[in-house]
């Protein structure tokens, strides 16, 4: 059955959305999914978005029914906007930024691990569980408003960042297609998606707005996340076309961190009351910062905006402490602590306070957000000719413009901004819906492949040497740029499997190295050239039972249509094959 809905799932780091296009209509306006959840205990209401929070419910909450949707489901996890609510009122018992834990490599993501330093006696859940519950919760919501047309039987894609590597990507394929999504969903870039938003919006006047040689920088910097992409305009056979041209890194920082430096104001003019706040307070003003952030960041906003916590106390007990916020003031800490002006050429500051850390997540230690956006036009020498604003924090106009001021100050034009009034919440989810469509009739694709190179690590012979590893080539299998529906064979010999016995397996990946070949060997490599991904850890089976060997290789990468990576090892003495995936337990033999 041919699917009729072209729906774009934007899987975010504090909030998800679901849009989508009729594909029996001619023009397919791109609509928004209200989405039913918990608003409060044992109410239900609708939103445009879903709060990627998941609250861990008691025994008592779920017996007394105020858990409960309109559909079946899972009650012990409460996703939404209740759910948002109780990481502000009970931290321990929610998961937040699970999207964040799932692109995290230094843990192991299928493992109950959040929320993250839970108290015993709290459940637990994985990452990939936390992303399957809150698709789960879009599913239903779908699946309830639109009967005759359920989810698993529409073109579906989602939203990953671009700065996601394959390991992340089939972590989120894996609870995508746990949560009931169709198996041929497609994953596609955020950046990419908040453009295709625009080209919606704006049909063929595109061509008018960007001309041949264009570089178009997509900023999005949302509640926990900021990644930085650029996409270039080229012509071919007299039409413009456009092409990704380079991913930032996934950097931790964002709104939630403007939150907390707001949290932090309103806790020293508590301190100046004689009031001190505790851990749980803390938490909770974090919270409510947010919305005065938003208040007084937008245009025409008031000129103060009032913070509240609960007491605490038998003195407080019922009651409410509250101080207000200046909007001078806020706007100030925020622009100049965020978006400060640097350099093109300066380093983002990576001072540590302590040589103990506290294993979690790899927030970033330096806040400036336009230091790393200096990095990452730095690295890759490139200079925008115009910026798409993405992401809830710059729905502020004066971060807006403190941005654009920066960009200026490095360049003697400043980069414009692009036509148009841009709907920043909801875009990314709206041009996955057009992606959608515009691949189901033809349309407008940016082009680009893959966003990095792909390499396999390789342990060279040699003789052992005591307390001495053996010394490492990475053997490129995927260059940057290889296109989704390809695939190459590995030239070169003299590689060897592990068969037979427990082995594991390196890869690496690299966003910057750009001129490297499929087959090309790297005897050595600057630290920030090449990260390593996750190992796969793998028992290969053997030809002959219960022995162990190395069998002489060669290899073949393919790049599916849905975007996923796989490498297929093949024997050069028998007919054997086996092929390895990312983020997958066990290696796949194929016979």
């Amino acid at each position: 059955m041919d699917a009729r809905y072209a729906i774009g799932i934007d899987l975010g780091t504090t909030q998800s959305v679901v849009a989508y296009a009729d594909l029996e209509r001619e023009l397919m306006p791109l609509e928004l999914l209200s989405v039913p959840q918990l608003l409060a205990s044992s109410t239900v209401g609708v939103q445009n978005t879903l709060p990627s929070f998941l609250y861990l419910a008691t025994d008592g909450e779920v017996a007394s029914g105020s858990c409960a949707l309109p559909w079946p489901g899972t009650e012990q996890h409460v996703t939404g906007e209740w759910a948002r609510q109780r990481s502000a009122e009970v931290p321990t018992r929610t998961v937040v930024a699970a999207k964040s834990w799932l692109g995290h490599r230094r843990v192991d993501r299928h493992q109950p691990i959040l929320p993250w330093q839970a108290p015993e006696g709290v459940p637990k859940i994985s990452p990939v569980l936390a992303q399957r519950r809150y698709l789960e919760h879009l599913k239903a919501a779908w699946d309830a408003a639109h009967p005759e047309a359920p989810l698993d039987e529409q073109f579906v894609v989602l939203t990953v960042p671009a700065s996601f590597d394959a390991s992340a990507r089939e972590l989120t394929r894996e609870a995508a297609l746990a949560a009931g999504l169709p198996d041929d969903l497609v994953l596609l870039e955020e950046p990419q998606a908040a453009v295709y938003a625009w080209l919606a919006d704006r049909g063929e006047q595109w061509r008018q707005d960007l001309g041949e040689d264009d570089r178009l920088l997509v900023a999005d910097i949302g509640g926990g996340t900021t990644d930085f992409s650029l996409i270039g305009v080229e012509a071919e056979g007299g039409e413009l076309n456009l092409r990704r041209l380079a991913v930032g890194d996934h950097l931790l920082v964002g709104g939630d961190n403007m939150d907390l430096t707001l949290a932090h104001l309103a806790q020293a003019e508590f301190a100046t009351r004689g009031v001190e706040v505790d851990a749980w307070q803390s938490v909770a003003l974090w919270h409510a910062c947010r919305q005065a952030k938003e208040s007084l960041l937008r245009t025409g906003g008031p000129e103060t905006h009032a913070v509240s916590v609960l007491g605490r106390g038998s003195r407080l007990i019922g009651g409410t402490i509250s101080v207000s916020l200046e909007r001078d003031r806020v706007g100030s800490t925020l622009v100049d602590g965020f978006f400060p002006f640097c350099g093109l050429d300066e380093a983002q500051q990576r001072h540590r306070g302590s040589g103990f850390m506290e294993v979690g997540l790899p927030f970033e230690s330096d806040a400036a957000i336009t230091r790393h956006l200096a990095h990452f036009l730095h690295r890759h020498q490139e200079r925008p000719s115009h910026v798409l604003f993405n992401g809830g924090v710059l729905k502020s106009d004066a971060l807006q413009h403190r941005l654009l001021s920066v960009l200026g100050s490095w360049f003697d034009d400043t980069p414009q901004p692009l036509v148009g009034e841009p709907d920043l919440d909801h875009a990314v989810a709206r041009g996955a819906a057009f992606y959608g469509a515009s691949k189901a009739r033809g349309g407008i694709r940016i082009r680009g492949g893959v966003a990095r190179s792909y390499y396999l690590g390789i342990e060279s012979a040699g003789l052992a040497i005591p307390g001495a590893p053996r010394p490492l080539r990475a053997l490129c299998v995927v260059p940057k740029g290889m296109e989704e529906g390809s695939e190459v064979a590995v030239p070169g010999g003299g590689v060897g499997l592990v068969v037979g016995e427990p082995a594991s397996f390196r890869f690496f990946s690299s966003t910057v190295r750009e001129g490297d070949s499929v087959g090309q060997v790297l005897d050595r490599w600057q630290p920030e050239e090449l990260v390593e991904t996750d190992s796969l850890e793998a028992h290969l089976p053997s030809s002959t039972e219960g022995s162990s060997e190395v069998v002489p290789v060669t290899f073949e990468s393919r790049i599916t249509e849905l975007g996923v990576f796989e490498l297929w090892c093949a024997s050069t003495e028998t007919d054997q094959e086996w092929k390895m995936e990312f983020s997958v337990r066990d290696a796949v033999a194929r016979s």
